[in-house]
């Protein structure tokens, strides 16, 4: 999934950095803004209990399967209605379940009503965010997938790796040149393929892990850990506007939407992180009440606070210091005419030691 922020490039380059400042006894990897849960997901592979956190729903679904799962799925209630599913291995299960629900007919609900061009010609606003084939197809996957759930054919577990599986899925048939801040007025190549849903990479470990859906600011009274790792938004930009059909689709709850681009109401999951009046309070707020042996904060050069308000902020927690990597700067408009600052941006890994209180 192209993400706003995402670190799959800079992995390595947190990993070497985190393990040269801490001591070998960490074993909880705190991810509190986690997005698509990337950084976590890399984490749990090396062994760590990760506590996962985002404020958008269907960031909690993704961190819900990449980082709560981590046993094989065994959808054993689903034979009372895919029978076939009693004679295939475990460990292809899930495949065979995402294969069942690729070949079902497509349905016209809430996403070709209101995303299709199909579902909204003739309405004040048309829009096209999706091919009006692949629009009723993930309506038809995701009313099956709840279907299951309230009739108790799958598990939590398993309604989370499908649902997950359709975020992700859909996602490549996007008619956008990246997020869903806006459509594109003709259908590209790909969104005119037909949706065939993949299965998520299940993760398996031994470890329990935790997953929230809430304000950081509040979750962090709750958990604890060796690491805790932030990386909150840098600038204005709201990530319940640039990813709200993600949530529409995660949360099937037919919300009132308006305007052009067909916005639900996101009031309460708006982050502090993105306004330059607010965010300094706010992080001043969540590292002062961090429960953590190390902190450590990405950042980028063109974010709303300075390099010196984070030193400063950081330092009330005991040693500072940090760590830079150059890197390509994200695109969320490549095929627009757009000019930016500059084509490469530079990552700061923040981190303080924490004294003991």
């Amino acid at each position: 999934m192209n993400y706003i922020g995402s670190k799959l490039s800079l992995l390595e380059f947190l990993e070497e950095s985190i393990n040269k400042v801490v001591d070998k006894d960490c074993n909880t990897f705190c991810d509190l803004f986690a997005g698509t849960g990337i950084v976590g997901r890399y984490f749990k592979k090396k062994g760590y209990k990760i506590v996962a956190n985002d404020i958008q729903y269907y960031s909690y679904v993704l961190n819900r399967h990449y980082i709560g799962n981590h046993k094989e799925l065994k959808f054993s209630n689903l034979t009372k209605e895919i029978s076939e599913l009693k004679n295939i291995e475990l460990s292809s299960k899930k495949d065979f379940v995402c294969i069942y629900l690729s070949n079902i007919k497509g349905a016209k609900g809430f996403i070709y009503n209101n995303y299709c061009v199909g579902g909204t010609k003739n309405k004040d606003e048309e829009r096209q965010y999706f091919s009006d084939e692949n629009g009723m197809r993930c309506d038809a996957i995701r009313q099956k997938i709840e279907k299951w759930k309230t009739e108790k054919l799958i598990s939590d577990n398993e309604y989370y790796f499908l649902i997950t599986s359709l975020l992700e899925s859909i996602d490549k048939y996007a008619n956008t040149a990246s997020v869903y801040g806006a459509f594109l007025k003709k259908l590209k190549k790909t969104a005119q393929n037909s949706l065939i849903l993949k299965p998520a990479q299940l993760i398996i470990n031994d470890q329990d892990h935790e997953v929230f859906n809430e304000d950081i600011n509040n979750v962090l009274g709750k958990v604890s850990g060796d690491i805790l790792y932030l990386d909150p938004p840098y600038n204005h930009r709201q990530y319940a506007t640039n990813y709200h059909m993600l949530e529409t689709i995660a949360k099937y709850d037919s919300p009132k939407i308006h305007g052009k681009t067909g916005l639900r109401e996101y009031q309460s999951q708006k982050s502090l992180y993105c306004s330059r009046s607010q965010v300094k309070k706010a992080f001043t707020d969540l590292i002062l009440k961090a429960k953590a042996k190390y902190i450590f904060l990405s950042y980028n050069n063109e974010g709303l606070m300075s390099l010196d308000d984070i030193k400063e902020v950081m330092s009330l927690r005991g040693k500072y210091g940090n760590f830079t990597k150059d890197y390509n700067r994200f695109k969320a408009d490549k095929t627009e005419s757009r000019d930016f600052k500059a084509t490469r941006t530079v990552e700061y890994l923040h981190y303080v030691v924490c004294e003991k209180n």
